[in-house]
């Protein structure tokens, strides 16, 4: 499956393997633990939590992504995306200290800011190393094995988890995941750009044995 694939590639892949497995873990019993722990917690509160996340992120991740995008190198990216990951580690643990629906949407507040910042960083050093010939395998090896597959284990382990040790458990582990995933990044800060470089236009005509084509 990984076979030819340069190493920032696969590396992300597997960080996203074990990040996404960490929040999908409790994602489909999270209503219930709202509801268990959450003071008023109710769907509607569950409603408006995850607009609050939605609403943060779409605020500033536009403003953000101009930013990161003006400054040289992919250094920024990179620690962007780092600590995005690494500080996404706090938020499960949060959940076990909110007692009343203002708590739980100042977290998810912070969980949107937090990723406002991560998702461009990825975005562009995954666009920018991804290998040429194999653009659409790369991309959907990310979809299929670091979200699908760690969604599809990550929710029936976490269901499992919660129902046999409880929120308490479930959330510490979810945050291992998260923390855990940004470690792997670090193993990508020596083979970025430091300096803006402009990416190869020139794409692989696989048709004719090694001549290219100007995109």
């Amino acid at each position: 499956m990984f076979k030819g694939i340069n190493r920032i590639v696969k590396t992300i892949v597997v960080a996203d393997f074990f990040y996404n497995s960490a929040f999908a873990s409790f994602g489909p019993v999270f209503a219930i633990f709202l509801t268990s722990q959450i003071e008023g917690g109710s769907a509607k509160v569950a409603g408006f939590a995850a607009s609050v996340y939605w609403i943060v992120k779409s605020i500033v991740q536009l403003p953000i992504a101009r930013f990161l995008d003006k400054t040289d190198g992919e250094r920024d990216d990179f620690w962007a995306m780092f600590l995005g990951y690494f500080l996404s580690g706090l938020v499960p643990l949060a959940y076990l200290f909110a007692t009343k629906p203002i708590h739980l949407y100042f977290i998810q507040g912070f969980y949107g800011f937090i990723m406002a910042w991560a998702v461009p960083a990825w975005y562009s050093i995954f666009t920018r190393h991804v290998d040429k010939w194999r653009i659409s395998f790369e991309w959907s090896l990310d979809s299929v094995f670091s979200v699908g597959l760690a969604a599809a284990g990550a929710t029936a382990l976490g269901g499992y988890v919660a129902d046999r040790f409880g929120f308490t458990v479930l959330f510490m582990i979810a945050s291992a995941g998260s923390v855990f995933s940004s470690l792997l990044l670090l193993g990508l800060i020596n083979h970025l750009a430091p300096h803006r470089h402009v990416q190869d236009k020139i794409i692989p005509d696989r048709r004719r044995s090694g001549k290219y084509w100007l995109k």
